[in-house]
Formats: structure tokens, sequence, C-alpha cells
């Protein structure tokens, strides 16, 4: 069932939204309707009568008409009820109905409400009354309602726990029998944290069940042996999985399809199937679901093409596809995927179109939406003697995103580097949250493809450059690089070596120029190399280690790259160069190494083979600990050497500086900073401002604020602007240098010159009337009329440096601070920092020092440096207005002077909205089809 507007205007169809449920399966919430009343009764028929106890405090076998209208009508003010669906049936349902003080029903103002959960027995456990509890309290928000009441049974322990755990400000109380808990909506840091911590926990377990499945069906097998569908049956096969395999063929006349035992159709099985991998064409697709989902198969794969990479049509058959995957509570990688793969010893699957022989078990993830870059970096690791954890290729991602992988690998043990080769972000804002907390505890290396959306990836559009989405990313832990060559190579070297502690790098090596190219691609890195150490041609095998453990003995260096040429001598082998270097460190671990080669290709087998030395390596650590790659799940343990090598100075130094920035990152996590709290700030009186403003204002239309306005706004975060009076004539100027005082500065407002001190709109230093009167008739002689050019006349301020302070709501990515300095030059070269908003003092320290032109700001040639401490001030509370109140859109504070003492705000731009019903903040939910 879907009601839609046309079919009642009033219906709330924002509300409705698919999640992950605690096992990993899925259920939409949306609200219910007049043409749920046969779907209620036979909810209720299936609860039990302990469960219907509960809900109604007495025996209650079955529900009467009244009860069956009561609890379908609705008007989604004063009284709301939701259902959880799997399909077509209800499997649990929460309402509100408002009351006054008096327990009555109400209406607003009255900003109560009385709460009711059921939940089907069959589906109890799998946190349905959780999920429910977050949309309704969302929902209830919305209709300005701040408090929930309920009263509960003692013996009701589940219930009781939903409401108790959930986070919210509560109090609790025994009365007349049962236990009333009163909740405040009010969204709190803890529940906040609860509520990402079970969204954590979902995903990252649908993701669990399709990697490590107990049995699997191939649908679309071909009796000749050809075709995708046999081609990822062998490899199946091949892999060794652990669990039970099927191939199903609708017209297949033998028991047996490559070994494998073979039917009909899914339904002819007889057994649990917990993953299918569809391989049938498009049209054939959405039977092949409906067979699995009435089978009660947990995920699919589906490797056909022909939906969102085939134009608008297939992009709608892809939709339709996931809301039949949906309405059956299961999860969807694809479509037009290239497969999966866990390596774990305990399963061995292969169910993708990678022929055998398998990756070899490893502790690196890799995540691709495109399935030629996945196969092309699955050769890659292959070469270079990397082994995989697991490997998703996700195609057109309709469901199955990088966002659910990174919460699966947060908490996998077999994974310690993530890399991830990604078309599109999906949604920003929430890959950003993930990804910071996944790089708290491993690193996180991105390739971001493409700049445009490919077709069958439907994404939030987003404002932000693709610089801005780079620095946003680097802010979050990520390491961003540019090509999957990078990707690789930088995934290599977190894979197999420690954190470098600082930036000092030791070169050394058997060929003097190669050594000074490292040298060069160091410094062009920003690292602090040491002078190469020339081992000369004639070094041996030994004397390359010896000067290894030298280097790494050392306090004078945080890592180290060696570089080597072939010899003149046929009797140095590669073997023999590897195992030197293998030896020296596993004698002295505990800094990276990286080796530079010139046409020695054994050279990368050698170092890269699973023999030799071993070292000890420790168990990962907490965030604030130096990482080193865990070799096993507990304990240290004895792992064989391996060492990355590069056949470019440039590869292996760009490696080594991201891990650098990587630790550095890490290191900084320590002290994270803090959201300050300004006693000034009136944020009660912002809200009633911001409503009064947005009272005339309809549905999505943005309404920027007159300087008054925006002025009155700002000054309740402490953020005074100068106020500037018009200037439509000369005479008018004067009056206003008299109300101001002189000196003064006359410029224009009109859009096409507002901020363009180049093209002549700024006279400044105007000290008495005739020069006032003497610049207003030049600027209206050079540029236009003043009806046309709209002076204003303002009191100068301390000379200063100009700088730009911004905050813009992108659809994608959520509240962005941007920062830089006024100008032309800055705009032109792109010099502009940028963080997520709420931004901490550390990052509004960071934000000011890492534009290109922060020298200005701190003394350059002997200039005085300016107050960068009101600057960052600013910066802060303008974070602070924006979090707090979602209907700012849009500040803009140009130019912003800051002096050696103080700060002025010259101008402001505040846009205002109404604000989305649903972000990142509301509950959890799928990305909507």
């Amino acid at each position: 069932m879907r009601m839609t507007i046309e079919s009642d205007p009033s219906y709330p169809a924002h509300w409705e939204a698919d999640v992950v449920l605690r096992d990993g399966g899925t259920a939409r919430i949306r609200p219910i309707t007049t043409e749920d009343a046969g779907r209620l009764v036979s909810f209720y028929e299936q609860v039990s009568d302990e469960s219907k106890y509960y809900r109604f405090f007495a025996p209650y076998p079955r529900l009467s008409d009244r009860d069956v209208h009561r609890f379908t009508h609705h008007d989604y003010v004063d009284r709301v009820g939701l259902a959880a669906t799997v399909g077509e049936e209800f499997i649990g349902t929460v309402r509100y109905d408002r009351i006054g003080p008096d327990g009555r029903p109400a209406s607003a103002p009255a900003d109560e409400a009385e709460v009711a959960f059921l939940v089907q027995d069959a589906h109890q456990g799998r946190g349905v009354a959780s999920a429910l509890l977050e949309h309704i309290g969302a929902v209830a928000r919305e209709r300005g309602i701040r408090r929930f009441a309920a009263e509960v049974l003692p013996a009701n322990t589940k219930m009781i726990k939903v409401f108790t755990d959930v986070g919210y400000e509560q109090k609790r109380s025994f009365e007349d029998g049962s236990v009333h808990l009163t909740l405040d909506l009010e969204p709190t840091a803890e529940s906040l944290a609860v509520q990402r911590a079970r969204e954590q926990r979902a995903e990252a377990r649908s993701v669990q069940r399709l990697l490590a499945p107990g049995s699997v069906a191939v649908v679309g097998v071909s009796r000749s042996g050809a075709g995708v569908g046999a081609a990822a049956l062998r490899n199946l096969r091949d892999s060794g999985f652990h669990g039970h395999l099927y191939a199903v063929n609708e017209a297949v006349t033998r028991d047996l399809l490559d070994g494998v035992r073979a039917y009909r159709s899914v339904e002819a099985i007889g057994a649990p199937v917990d993953l299918a991998v569809i391989a049938v064409p498009a049209d054939r697709v959405p039977d092949a679901v409906a067979a699995c989902g009435e089978h009660g198969v947990q995920g699919l794969v589906v490797l056909s093409a022909g939906y969102g990479d085939s134009g608008p049509a297939g992009l709608a058959r892809q939709r339709e596809l996931l809301r039949q995957v949906r309405s059956y509570g299961m999860r969807l990688i694809g479509p037009n995927a290239y497969g999966v793969i866990n390596t774990a010893p305990e399963v061995e699957l292969n169910a993708s179109l990678t022929p055998a022989p398998m990756p070899v078990r490893g502790r690196t993830g890799l995540f691709t939406q495109s399935g030629a870059i996945g196969i092309a970096l699955l050769s890659a690791l292959l070469r270079r003697g990397e082994g995989l954890s697991s490997f998703v290729s996700a195609g057109n991602r309709a469901d199955v995103s990088g966002n659910d992988i990174l919460q699966y690998w947060y908490e996998d043990e077999a994974t310690d580097v993530a890399l991830m080769y990604l078309e599109t972000l999906g949604n920003p804002r929430k890959f950003t949250r993930l990804a910071r907390r996944t790089a708290a505890v491993k690193p996180v290396v991105v390739a971001k493809g493409g700049r445009h959306t490919p077709a069958g990836h439907v994404v939030p559009d987003t404002r932000l450059s693709e610089d801005t989405v780079s620095a946003l990313l680097r802010q979050a832990g990520v390491i961003r690089v540019d090509t999957v060559t990078e990707l690789v190579d930088v995934g290599l070297l977190l894979a197999s070596q420690p954190l470098p502690a600082g930036p000092r790098i030791a070169i050394l090596g058997n060929s003097e120029s190669l050594g000074v190219l490292t040298y060069d691609a160091c410094l062009t890195r920003g690292l602090r190399p040491l002078p190469p150490l020339d081992l000369t041609t004639a070094a041996s095998p030994a004397d390359f280690r010896t000067a290894l453990a030298a280097a790494l003995a050392s306090d004078d260096c945080d890592a180290v790259v060696v570089t080597a040429i072939p010899w003149v001598s046929e009797h140095a082998l590669a073997d023999d160069l590897a195992d030197a270097l293998r030896e020296a460190v596993a004698e002295t671990p505990g800094k990276p190494v990286a080796v530079v080669h010139v046409e020695l290709a054994e050279l990368v087998q050698a170092l890269s083979a699973t023999r030799g030395p071993a070292a000890e390596t420790p168990d990962r650590p907490a965030a604030d600990s130096p990482w080193t790659p865990a070799a096993h799940a507990a304990g240290a343990t004895a792992a064989p050497v391996r060492i990355p090598s590069y056949p470019a100075a440039e590869r292996a130094v760009k490696a080594v500086a991201e891990a650098v920035r990587y630790g550095q990152w890490r290191r900084a996590l320590a002290d994270a900073g803090q959201v300050p709290e300004y006693e000034d700030i009136d944020e009660a009186g912002a809200a009633t401002q911001l409503a009064g403003l947005l009272a005339d204002v309809d549905g999505e239309a943005v309404l920027t604020l007159g300087d008054w306005d925006a002025r009155e706004l700002l000054a309740r975060y402490g953020i005074r602007v100068l106020p500037t009076l018009p200037a439509p004539s000369a005479d008018a100027a004067v009056r206003a240098a008299e109300v101001l005082g002189y000196p003064v500065a006359l410029k224009t407002t009109a859009s096409h010159l507002r901020h363009r001190a180049d093209l002549g709109g700024v006279r400044l230093d105007l000290t008495n009337e005739a020069e006032l009167r003497r610049s207003y008739e030049e600027l209206t002689d050079a540029l236009g009329k003043p009806a046309e050019l709209q002076p204003v006349v303002q009191a100068m301020v301390p000379r200063g440096v100009d700088t730009v302070i911004r905050s813009v709501i992108d659809p994608a990515a959520g509240a962005v601070l941007s920062f830089g300095l006024a100008g032309v030059a800055s705009e032109l070269l792109g010099d502009t920092a940028h963080r997520l908003v709420p931004a901490t003092d550390r990052d509004a320290a960071a934000l000011v020092r890492s534009i290109r032109a922060a020298p200005l700001l701190f003394g350059w040639r002997g200039s005085d440096p300016v107050d960068t401490p009101a600057l960052e001030e600013v910066l802060l509370r303008l974070s602070r207005l924006v979090d707090d109140h979602p209907e700012v859109i849009g500040v803009s504070l140009e130019p912003v002077v800051v002096a050696v003492e103080g700060i002025s705000v010259l101008s402001a731009t505040v846009r205002i909205a109404h604000p989305p019903a649903r972000g990142d903040l509301g509950p959890r939910t799928l990305p909507s089809y």
C-alpha cells in the first residue's frame, strides 16, 4: 500500500522511511491511514495475549470496530500512528495522542503526548520498538510536542527498557500499580550517541549477513556453463565456500550443474537460503526477487545490468527493484554489481565474477562502485603480494553503499585498512561522520573518480567544489588520493608498516641520483628529509642491512626510504637484498620502511613474500595510541615482515607523506577541542526572531534578510556588524557622516559592485564634508546614478587584514564553515579553507592557519600580527548560530577586518528558510528511492 499526497493531501509522505533493524533486516515505517483497517486487525490477531495485556492493562482478545476506527483515523497533528511493515504486513505500531495538563485530549499549544507501542511477538528483539520511538519522537517534535508520557506495567520490562535506553532526559515514578515515564524529546548528546550506536550495529550486521552467509543460491545458471551466472557459480564452488551452495535454473533437467545441486526455482530448494546471487536479464529480475523474498532470503547480489546504467527508463526500473527488495526486508548489493568476496577461513566466499584463485587472506578491505576498477585493484594488490579481508563491488549501489561497508569495517577485527574507490559520495555528511569514527581506529583511504554523477547513481545535489569536499574528507581523517594507483600505493604501506611518529625521513641506497630524487620528492610533499646516505653502487645486501638498522635505531628520523638500482655484479640477488632489509626491520621494528627500486621486479616479489624473519606486531590500540597493523585478533604475534616497494621515488614518498599526515591527525584526536559555550548568546531570542521572520514564507522559499534584521540576528550571537546609513544623495551622505562621525567610508552596495573595491566602488578615510562630496561626485560620474549604485556611508575602522567568513548549508554535506582573505586574488586561487559545523576551538584555529595566505595574519615581512583570537571567536560564534538554528541556510560576513587589536564586521548577508523535516540528526533511515 502506497498512500500519496494526491489521494490524501494531509498525508505526511516525508514521514515514510526504510530502516535497518537490529538483526540486519529492514522494515518500512510509515503513517497509519484509513486504508489500514484490515492490516491492523490481522496484525492484532497475531499478537500474543500477554503482549495485548501489557498494551491495554487488561485482557483484550480483539479490537472492536470503534478501536479500529480510532487507531486508523488520525489528523497527523494531535493524533498520529506509525506502523513498521514488512511487505504489506504490520510488525509493530506506535501512536501518540496530545494531552493537556489534566491528561485529557488537547491541541496546541499543549506540548505533551501519551505514547504507546505494540510489536508482534515474532518480531520482538529486532529493535522494532526502538526504531519506532526514534521516528515518532521526530514526528512529535515537528508537531510542537516536547514530552512523551507513558504508562507501563512493571512486568513489561522490555518496553521499560526501550524507554530508558533511548538516551532522552526522563522521569520515572510508580503510580497506581504502573510505571509512569516522562521523556523530554529534546535530543541530547546521549540520545544521539545511542541512536548512532544502534545505527552502526544494525547496518554492520546487515553487511555481515551478506558477507558471511550460511547458504548461497545462484539464480540464472545456464545449463551450457556459459554466462555470468555460471561463472559466479564456479567461483563460489572453487573458492571452497564453507556453506551450502545451490544452482537455480527454471529449465534444469538434472540434479547437478557444474557439480552443484540444481533446482528449478528458489522455492524448490527446501532449505534456508541466506544470500542469492541473481544473474538473469533485467526483465526477469522482479520474478527472481519475489521468489527470494517469499523464501525468506536475507540479501541479494544482483549482477544483472540494464538499470540506472541504461538511462531514465533503467533508473525507474532500479527504483522499483529497490522498493521490491525492501518490501521483503532484504538488503541489496547492485544492480550491475561485480560481487562480493570474504576471505575469512570459516567462510571463503567468492560471490563475484573474479575467477580463481581467490585473493589470499589479508587485512585490507576493498570497496568499489565500478566493476572494472575493482578488477584493476584486485589485480594490482595480487601482483604486489597484498591480501584482502573482504571485497565489495556495489555497481549502481541502489541500496548497500560505502557508508554501510564503513559501518561493517569499523568493528571488523579482520580489517586493518579500508580502501575505497568511490564515484559518488551519496550522503557526504553521513560518510564524513562514519569515516571520521572509522579513521580513529584504522586508516580509510579514498580515491574518488569522476567529478559528475554517473548514470545509475541517485545522490543529493551538492554546491560544494571538489576541493571543498576533499578538505572536508581530510578534516574527517580520510586519506584522499587522486588515482587508483595511489590508492594501492598508500594502502600497501599502511597495511604493512607502522605509522611514522613525525615527518623526518632518512634516505639511503646505492644510487646518489635516486637518493636526490627522493630527497626532492620529500620536500615537495612537505616532509623533512635528512641528507641521503649514498652506499655507492658497490654496496652489498649486508651494507644495506647495516645502514637500515642504524637508521631505524636513530632518534633523528621517523621513517626510512631505501633506494636500490641493479648491481653490475651477478652475485647480488634480489632475494638476498630482501632478506637483508627484512632482517633489519625485524631487529628494530617501530618505524615504516618503503623501498624505491629501478628495474628490480624480482625485489618486489621478494619483499612481499610471506617468508623470512618476523616482527612483533601488537593489536590495534586505542584511538589515541600509535597505530600498527594488527596481524591477528588477539595478542602480539609473530608476523612475516613485508616491506612495500615502488618503481618511482614520487610514489613511495607520496605514500609515506599520507601516512605522516594521517599519523598527525590521529595524534590530534587526543585533544579534538571543544565547541565553546558563550554566556551572552541569546538562543531563545534568535529562535523567536527566526520564527517571526519565516511566518509568511511559503514552502521552500528562501528569504534574504534586510540589513537591520541580519544585524539583530547576528548580534544575538555576539557578532556585531558595523551599521551603514543609506546615501541616495550627496546631502544624505553628509548627514549620515555627521551621525556616524568622521572619518567615514563611502561605498556602493549594488550587486555588481558589492565587495569589488578593485572597480572603484569604495572611497576610504574621508575626513570632512568637502572630501565626502567630492568622492560622491567622482563615484556617480564614473559608475552611474545613485539609484543604480545604492551608496552607503559607514564609519572607518582600524586598518587590518580584510577577510571573508561564510557558512552555507549544502544539501548533501550539511553546514560548512569557510574562511579566506578578501579580494580577487584569493577567489582566483581558490584560497579558502573549510570545516564542518559545529566547529571546535581547534577547528577554528586550524581554519585560520590552513589557507596559503595565512602568513599575512601572523606578521609577514615585518608587519604586525593581527588579532587572530578575535577572528577565531567570530568563526565559533557563527558556527554556533548555524548549528543551533537550521533555518539559517547561508551567512556571508564580508569583509571582516582583523586589526592588530579587535575585529570589525563591515557587512553581512543572511539567508533563511524553513528547515528540512529530516536530516543527519533525525531518526536513522536508509536513503530513499
